[in-house]
């Protein structure tokens, strides 16, 4: 059970006084209808207000006061008719009486709580679980300054480390082409031995089209089949598994391409035949 607010228990408590006050003026006459010689026996072992024992404790109290109401009338007219006639007064006083209670209609009784307390829902149920007071954190930054400022300080380190190592490190130019005489191997800059390791392995078509091609539209439908907003490496595995297999297949042909191909672009060793690349 919920702790109930100390000013709803009094608005409670003040409201159920009120109902037993109102309800308190009109049970001697509405209630006379337990007026039978048992219970007028019993009213007078009952009239003196001895304490309630555990069974009656969890009788409402409304009810109390009706049953309390019912014997002080019993005995009441069970006296009256004893003063005017004896021992067979008693029976003739007190039919009336039942047969007037009998006729009269009884009240139905209130709807309670444990304990006989009246209380509405809202007292009984905390208020958070009604409504959340708690602002939910929101994970985001703006772009301008948390982003922008990293973003500009990263390229100022990659222009200074340009700046040093182009002062520090000659970069000269091969001597000028010759159209009578054709290096062997021709190789293409790095970055596209890749691809010119898979015209050596396929058609032109399938190498150069095909391939290429699947590659990029595989890399177009990445963000929609791959819908998990997390950012959690252990949460992508399926992200970081396809991007690993694309890496690495790629590198693998860059490697082929730039140490184990010689001249007419045949296999070789680069720790029997030497390197055959440039950069």
């Amino acid at each position: 059970m919920t702790e109930i607010p100390e000013h709803l228990r009094k608005r409670a408590e003040e409201a159920r006084k009120k109902a037993e006050a109102a309800k308190g003026g009109g049970a001697p006459a509405a209630d006379a209808s337990a007026g039978t010689g048992t219970e007028g026996a019993d009213a007078g072992a009952g009239s003196g207000d001895a304490p309630q024992s555990d069974a009656a404790s969890r009788i409402p109290a409304h009810l109390l006061e009706r049953s309390r109401a019912a014997k002080a009338s019993a005995g009441g007219g069970a006296e009256a008719g004893a003063e005017s006639g004896g021992g067979g007064g008693t029976a003739v006083a007190t039919a009336p009486a039942a047969a007037a209670a009998a006729a009269a209609p009884v009240a139905p009784p209130l709807a309670t709580g444990p304990g006989g307390h009246t209380q509405r829902l809202l007292t009984v149920v905390k208020s958070g679980s009604i409504q959340d007071v708690k602002a939910v954190p929101q994970d985001k930054v703006h772009v301008w300054p948390h982003l922008l400022s990293i973003e500009f300080v990263a390229a100022l380190a990659c222009t200074a480390f340009l700046l040093v190592f182009s002062t520090f490190v000659n970069a000269p130019l091969l001597e000028l082409a010759n159209a009578n005489q054709t290096p062997n191997p021709s190789k293409a800059p790095w970055y596209f031995l890749g691809l010119q390791e898979l015209l050596t392995m396929f058609h032109p078509m399938v190498a150069g089209v095909t391939i290429p091609g699947l590659g990029l539209i595989g890399l177009i439908l990445a963000p929609y089949t791959d819908r998990n907003p997390s950012h959690k490496p252990e949460d992508r595995k399926f992200a970081i598994s396809i991007f690993t297999i694309f890496l690495m297949s790629w590198t693998v042909l860059v490697m082929i391409g730039s140490f184990f191909r010689g001249p007419g672009q045949n296999f070789v060793f680069p720790w029997n035949a030497g390197l055959f690349f440039d950069l």
